[in-house]
């Protein structure tokens, strides 16, 4: 007899079977391919979530992206595509590579060297894309 599912299993196959009755492609779902389908957010839903619409006063949407980035890279850089489309993020709203490296090299105090190796990689992707398109 097998083991029953633990409660973590049994949400995760509830979700994967609501993904599938909503849509049957959706059994293949991959997070990268989302990434390549939207690797940026629309502006306007980036001054939404990242902008001063809830505080006019508050941070600009350069910082909070970093804070964004210093939090992705705390929980061990496991969210590659979130990390990623948060740099093409930071570039965009005007931060330099040397920047979004600092803030990186910032977390190894926080999350260890191989969290923010594991950041810093996926940076790096970004970075040389940007690099190959702007050739």
């Amino acid at each position: 007899m097998a083991d029953p599912l633990n409660p973590f299993e049994y949400f995760i196959q509830q979700a994967q079977d609501m993904a599938k009755s909503m849509n049957p492609a959706l059994e293949n779902f991959n997070p990268k391919g989302f990434e390549a389908l939207w690797p940026t957010m629309p502006k306007e839903w980036m001054e939404f979530t990242f902008g001063k619409s809830f505080n006019r006063d508050g941070l600009d949407s350069k910082t909070r992206l970093m804070l964004v980035l210093a939090g992705l890279t705390m929980q061990g850089a496991q969210a590659d595509s979130q990390l990623r489309i948060t740099v093409r993020h930071l570039l965009e709203a005007g931060a330099k590579k040397q920047e979004i490296a600092e803030a990186i090299a910032q977390m190894s105090m926080f999350a260890g060297i191989p969290a923010m190796t594991r950041a810093a990689a996926l940076a790096k992707e970004v970075m040389d894309e940007q690099e190959d398109d702007e050739t």
